[in-house]
């Protein structure tokens, strides 16, 4: 009897176990096909030859990558799979598959390329390999992005800390809310204004370990437990909770109703966001193109951590499912923080729950520091500002703060303001990526490497298809119908591919007549 409840604990997990072989089998194999395509050699690296005791520093390997898969992975690879597993159990095939064709591969070129060029910023490289006009553009596109995270990862950390971990309210009027967001805040300052070595290279090994233990935790307990996870090849259509509502009305939540109300396409792309995809983090491996010691650990460094964030998104996408099948929360996306906590707790009991949730804690907190570092670095590169000294530092990191503080006042006072600040963060994120991959094809163009032009144009045509649907269709954008939106969106994919390819030969044959 044990060994057939076993057997069919396995059928439960299938499709998820098949995500995670697809995750981490692909990560081998397309991981290298990428670092044999960018060729890193034994050249000095920025870390070395622009050595300053700031920012230019040469670390361990597994320094930089924890660094890394800490800065990269925010509160989007937990809130994000929460949410985007309402779509059903096809989330559990879609996110390794773009994970290791979109998502590693962004972090992997633009962290390469950037520590090829001197470890130059974002910025600069969109300087570098696009037009004054697209460069200009970017520079106000990231500064607001990188302002939105770090609102966001303030917010979403305070929340859960006063909400999940204190028993708080966690509302605006609560003193006791303030109280935690500044605390954060003092943090970030620090973090920013201060050598990376001081402050992050210390701090980061133990909130790893903590991030660690919470994934790993999360993921153990859910086989422990022997979570229901359903296959693709199921029945989505029967009904996971039947909830009585004030009215005496029951209702009912099935994946497959979720799936074809909620437009899978482009939704669930811009849902799941950081498992997937994201934006931000070129702006994160530029600055650890700093502190690389050889090219050689890049494929650790920027392609494997994605991997990791990607795990990160599984486990939480199936930990939800999980407590969704077993009702013992409400299939609702505008529920996802409060979900964190039933994982953790139902898992790995009070104590191990507590433990788990700092680590969720941690993930946003180790995102907004290095992205308002990021801001700040951004900002002293496009306006040539020395930040030699912790003063000047303090000069150009106190106005960024004073902004993240009314974005969180915005967010925290009106009705809707969260959810307004996560669905622009969301869509930004991802919209962000374009810029990156188009400098990545650029740079394959002017390297003589165009034959491999496809690896960046494939994930980035489609996710144009779906920034743009999304934003075409979105109460946030320009509320175009469904079908039209669509349209729109296929042709500015088809679009964004010709002119980049039409661009990037026109600079290479520039490149050939010098």
């Amino acid at each position: 009897m044990h060994h057939k409840n076993a057997v069919k604990e396995c059928v439960f997990v299938a499709t998820f176990i098949i995500g995670l072989v697809i995750l981490f089998g692909g990560a081998a194999l397309y991981g290298r096909f990428c670092e044999k395509v960018f060729g890193p050699d034994d050249r000095q690296t920025p870390a070395y030859a622009k050595q300053d005791g700031v920012d230019f520093i040469p670390m361990q390997g597994w320094k930089n990558s924890l660094i890394n898969l800490l800065n990269i992975a925010g509160t989007g690879p937990i809130l994000g799979p929460i949410q985007g597993i309402l779509f059903g159990p096809i989330a559990f095939i879609t996110i390794p598959i773009g994970n290791v064709i979109g998502g590693a591969m962004h972090d992997y070129f633009s962290g390469m390329i950037c520590l090829r060029d001197g470890g130059t910023q974002m910025p600069e490289m969109i300087r570098r390999y696009s037009t004054k006009g697209i460069y200009k553009f970017y520079n106000v596109f990231v500064c607001v992005m990188l302002l939105l995270v770090g609102a966001v990862f303030i917010y979403t950390p305070g929340d859960i800390a006063a909400t999940q971990v204190f028993n708080l309210s966690g509302k605006a009027n609560d003193p006791t809310t303030w109280i935690i967001y500044g605390v954060i805040f003092l943090y970030y300052l620090i973090a920013t204004v201060f050598p990376i070595d001081a402050i992050i290279g210390r701090i980061y090994p133990i909130f790893g370990a903590i991030l660690l233990f919470s994934a790993v935790g999360v993921f153990i307990g859910m086989f422990v437990k022997g979570y229901p996870l359903l296959n693709v090849w199921d029945d989505w259509s029967s009904p996971i909770l039947q909830l009585t509502g004030a009215d005496g009305a029951v209702k009912s939540f099935t994946y497959a109703d979720y799936f074809k109300g909620g437009h899978f396409l482009p939704i669930f792309f811009v849902t799941v966001a950081c498992g997937i995809l994201s934006g931000f983090h070129s702006t994160q491996t530029a600055i650890i193109s700093r502190t690389v010691k050889n090219e050689r650990q890049g494929r650790m460094t920027f392609y494997n951590m994605m991997i990791l964030e990607g795990f990160i998104a599984m486990v939480w996408a199936a930990g939800a499912m999980g407590v969704y099948n077993l009702a013992l929360q409400e299939p609702n996306a505008s529920l996802a923080t409060g979900t964190i906590g039933v994982v953790c707790k139902d898992i790995l009991g009070p104590v191990g729950g507590i433990i788990a949730l700092v680590g969720v804690i941690v993930l946003p907190i180790t995102s907004g520091d290095t992205a308002l570092r990021a801001l700040r670095l951004s900002l002293a590169e496009t306006f040539h500002l020395d930040q030699s000294t912790n003063g000047k530092r303090m000069r150009l990191a106190i106005p960024v703060f004073v902004l993240a503080a009314g974005i969180i006042v915005f967010a925290k006072f009106n009705k809707d303001g969260f959810n307004i600040l996560w669905r622009y963060f969301a869509w930004s994120n991802q919209t962000l990526s374009l810029f990156a991959f188009l400098g990545i094809s650029v740079w394959m163009f002017e390297n003589s490497k165009a034959k491999w032009v496809w690896i960046p144009l494939i994930p980035a045509a489609w996710y144009t298809f779906v920034t743009v649907t999304y934003i075409a269709n979105a109460q946030i954008g320009f509320h175009i119908p469904w079908t039209p939106a669509y349209i729109i969106g296929v042709c500015a994919a088809v679009a964004y591919v010709a002119i980049i390819v039409w661009y990037g030969k026109k600079r290479a044959a520039r490149l050939q007549k010098l």
